[in-house]
């Protein structure tokens, strides 16, 4: 049994420390507001405490906070660490911090940088995650610790900020693809509740035969498609409205933001 620490538990944190807690793994938590922390820990059968606490005695420490406050994050607890070093590693989910940034800020310390996307809140997240040599022997400390969050996938940091705008963003696309698709079934004459159920469970089972499928998502497509048919039809519209075109230009602003965020 390894203990778990979490410097922020919001949406995202909390959400993982939650994930933590139903493994064998011991979590302790801490957040701006004390009483926050406290019952997020009576919930999740965690361990409400502080900063100095989680730094003190804590194997994994992640880092909750926003990229903005890291600054003042280190600048408390850089001395603290400096005790620890070899017995403790960081992991951040800031957003287009790097992992060179973090041992700037840090010191001399492991590292791991990931990044999750909200579905980690129903254990079927997808957590992207990349770490400096010196933390090799945290990896799979981290994957056991999140082993109920979702899959994880190690990726090289050059490309994790590609791979964080479909991950990552996708979700928040995804959710409006849903909605559209409801939308049109309202239109055609189905009730709101029955056509968001009917195109989130689509998705589910399309995205799930994408997956197990050894076929490329343009072949599943054509299949659904018979010659002269309703969803044929239906393809030629998005095309018409170039869906693909949209969604690539969603993807690549998304990827583009997260680079300004890391200054470069």
């Amino acid at each position: 049994m390894k203990k778990i620490g979490f410097i922020g538990a919001g949406n995202m944190g909390g959400a993982l420390a939650a994930a933590v807690s139903r493994t064998e793994n011991s979590v302790f938590v801490c957040c701006a507001h004390k009483e926050n922390a406290e019952a997020l820990a009576a919930k999740i059968g965690a361990t409400a405490t502080t900063v100095e606490n989680i730094i003190d005695v804590c194997d994994l420490v992640f880092l909750g906070v926003k990229p903005q406050t890291l600054p003042d994050l280190a600048r408390s607890v850089k001395p603290l660490i400096e005790k620890r070093k070899d017995r403790i590693c960081l992991v951040s989910m800031a957003a287009g911090v790097t992992c060179s940034r973090l041992a700037a800020l840090f010191g001399d310390c492991k590292i791991i940088r990931i990044m999750p996307n909200t579905p980690v809140s129903i254990g079927e997240g997808v957590i992207l995650y990349c770490l400096t040599q010196s933390a090799a022997e945290y990896e799979d400390l981290l994957c056991d610790a999140l082993s109920m969050a979702g899959t994880l996938h190690k990726i090289d940091e050059a490309i994790i900020d590609a791979a964080t705008a479909v991950s990552g963003c996708g979700p928040a696309f995804v959710y409006m693809f849903i909605d559209a698709l409801a939308d049109g079934g309202v239109k055609c004459g189905l009730a709101r509740e029955k056509a968001q159920l009917l195109a989130a469970q689509t998705l589910i089972g399309a995205a799930k035969l994408c997956i197990e499928s050894d076929k490329q998502p343009s072949e599943l497509r054509d299949e659904v498609c018979s010659p002269g048919g309703s969803t044929l039809r239906g393809v030629a519209a998005l095309e018409q409205g170039d869906l693909n075109g949209i969604v690539i230009s969603a993807v690549e602003a998304a990827y583009k933001r997260t680079r300004e965020l890391s200054g470069e």
